[in-house]
């Protein structure tokens, strides 16, 4: 069969075309065993393997650049949060529910739409030592690991040391997944209430070699039927991050503050200090460390939470670890010292001990 001009000179130009895509595929999966003490009023002993985060939360993904010419570039994002216990989709089950975007890149910095990080994640993404650990901060605020919304338009640019950047949503969380972090049922894109379920965020860092600085402000607005408290689209629930980070030779030093203003809650205004320490003690033994402290204004409601993680790499790709935390909760609070699955919450006012071990892969 004779193959046209115009058929041979696509097949000739395949390769180039291919070389100038590129797409990878990626993931991670956590998981381990973990005890909680003293949950419920009961205050029995629970071991479980957790469904949300061991170390990080479990995820496949795939990520792709196109070199369009002259320094442009088309980028896309597609990223699955999944349950390593029951192989089951996180993020209210969404198939692409950690991050699902497109956009366009270049010297100028990045614009990007669909379901994707706010500016809050970034700003603490260095600071928190511990980041999403099953014992850290998303134990006293589920949101900080959680800092996504959907119908979003993104920009992002760095120039030198400084870095910019904004979201804005038209509608911050479609799913209807009960009143947890993976689901806050606050859909937008309603013609007849335009300000309902937007959000917004907002980033200033910089950084120099061994230290950085960041400020973010992130705001989410509420509407009718959306949980948390937020039942109106004139109630808000707004979160202020100033923080900073120290590299050293062998060890890194975070610390921050996020303070919270949240209309949806009877205790509305709060704020959460963290510092923590990170020190590799070889090259393969790093030992991390964090405490944070939750106060509420005007109230009893306090918590302090100190969380330890040791962890082995046997290669890039391959980790054991061990972790564990102790919560004191103050006043009413009754918050879980686990961030790993729902259903550990001790009674108010108690504390509470947790520790798990577990193995990463990242591939």
């Amino acid at each position: 069969m004779k193959i046209g001009s115009m058929g041979a000179a696509l097949i000739a130009a395949t390769p180039a075309l291919a070389l100038a895509q590129s797409v990878t595929m990626y993931g991670v999966i956590d998981t381990g065993v973990e005890y909680v003490s003293n949950v419920g009023a009961a205050g029995d002993g629970l071991v479980r393997m957790p469904t949300l985060t061991g170390t990080v939360p479990s995820r496949w993904g795939m990520r792709g650049t196109e070199d369009l010419g002259g320094g442009l570039k088309s980028v896309f994002v597609l990223e699955s949060g999944f349950a390593p216990d029951t192989g089951g989709a996180n993020q209210g089950g969404r198939l692409f529910g950690r991050q699902a975007l497109v956009g366009l890149s270049g010297k100028w910095g990045q614009l990007s739409f669909g379901r994707q990080y706010t500016m809050l994640f970034w700003a603490n993404l260095d600071a928190d030592i511990l980041g999403p650990n099953v014992y850290g901060a998303a134990s006293l605020d589920s949101y900080l690991p959680n800092t996504r919304a959907d119908n979003a338009v993104a920009y992002k640019g760095s120039f030198g040391g400084l870095t910019v950047g904004a979201t804005y949503s038209f509608g911050r969380d479609a799913v209807n997944a009960g009143p947890s972090p993976t689901g806050t049922n606050c859909a937008g894109e309603n013609p007849a209430s335009q300000s309902a379920c937007r959000e917004w965020s907002a980033l200033i860092q910089y950084e120099q070699k061994g230290w950085g600085v960041s400020a973010a402000y992130d705001s989410l607005r509420g509407g009718p039927g959306a949980f948390g408290g937020l039942g109106s689209k004139s109630m808000t629930d707004d979160r202020l991050s100033l923080n900073g980070y120290v590299l050293l030779e062998r060890a890194k030093l975070g610390l921050g503050v996020i303070r919270r203003d949240n209309e949806g809650s009877p205790t509305p205004r709060s704020d959460l200090w963290y510092g923590g320490v990170t020190y590799d003690i070889t090259p393969a033994f790093t030992m991390s460390g964090q405490v944070y402290y939750l106060k509420f204004h005007d109230s009893a409601n306090k918590a302090m939470l100190y969380a330890l993680r040791g962890a082995y790499a046997f290669s890039k790709r391959s980790s054991v670890y061990a972790t564990a935390g102790y919560i004191d909760n103050g006043g009413q609070l009754a918050l879980s010292v686990s961030a790993g699955a729902a259903g550990s919450n001790p009674r108010p006012g108690g504390s509470q001990f947790g520790t798990m071990v577990g193995i990463k892969h990242v591939f």
